[in-house]
């Protein structure tokens, strides 16, 4: 485990990040594109999943995306992959993954 920082070195270096944090530095569930953009090669290779399937009580269930074309740091764009739909692959070949920034997105399966 690393050295442990002063109270007063953490609160110099929280002084210095904005009030509100970049996308690529926030954890919370956003539209697609914003989650995928925090990832390296834009978040190729994740598992993401909309965060009201597990509301509905959806479980199992996630998107593993294979292609992204984002825009404007991750506000905009499109993303593709193939959908695991309650432990069952429903996709034969990659598709356009609808929904990408109407919903809330999280990464994981739901």
């Amino acid at each position: 485990m690393g050295p442990k920082l002063p109270p007063n070195a953490t609160r110099a270096i929280l002084s210095l990040l904005p009030k509100e944090l970049p996308p690529s530095l926030q954890s919370r569930p956003a539209t697609l594109c914003q989650v995928l953009s925090r990832y390296p090669r834009d978040g190729v290779g994740q598992v993401v999943h909309q965060c009201r399937w597990a509301l509905k009580g959806i479980h199992g269930s996630y998107w593993q995306v294979t292609k992204t074309k984002l825009k404007l740091e991750g506000k905009h764009g499109k993303a593709w992959g193939r959908l695991v739909w309650k432990g069952k692959m429903v996709s034969k070949s990659e598709e356009l993954i609808p929904g990408s920034l109407k919903y809330s997105w999280t990464t994981g399966s739901s």
